[in-house]
């Protein structure tokens, strides 16, 4: 699956708040949106990609996400782990705790959850 920049991951955030929308839905989400011409073009690349498809109903072309949420973080995550910590989720969960972005209550929290998956 092609990599999204970062105004496409910012459309499909958006987009996978709707089972099926339009250009028009997306940029009234905006609180700033980008000219209607851009969106529209970012909507378009998302096709291109596969992330959305779309069908025409009447003279408007609705689109679907063609991926879940849920499956693009899997794909995400295992792309930055493989890409930025030698493919090793425990050096990932190391560096967020060194930095003191997991405390140690998290950490137990987390083994708390994999020792319930094992039981």
């Amino acid at each position: 699956m092609e990599k999204l920049t970062a105004q496409e991951e910012q459309v499909m955030l958006k987009a996978w708040q709707f089972e099926d929308f339009t250009v028009k839905d997306i940029w009234a989400t905006y609180t700033e949106a980008p000219a209607y011409t851009t969106l529209a073009s970012v909507v378009k690349n998302l096709e291109k990609k596969g992330y959305v498809s779309s069908r025409k109903v009447g003279t408007t072309l609705l689109y679907t996400p063609a991926i879940d949420q849920k499956q693009y973080k899997r794909q995400f995550m295992t792309s930055v782990v493989e890409n930025y910590f030698k493919n090793s989720y425990k050096e990932m969960v190391t560096f967020f705790a060194k930095n003191e972005q997991l405390s140690k209550d998290d950490l137990r929290e987390i083994i708390d959850l994999i020792e319930k998956e094992d039981e």
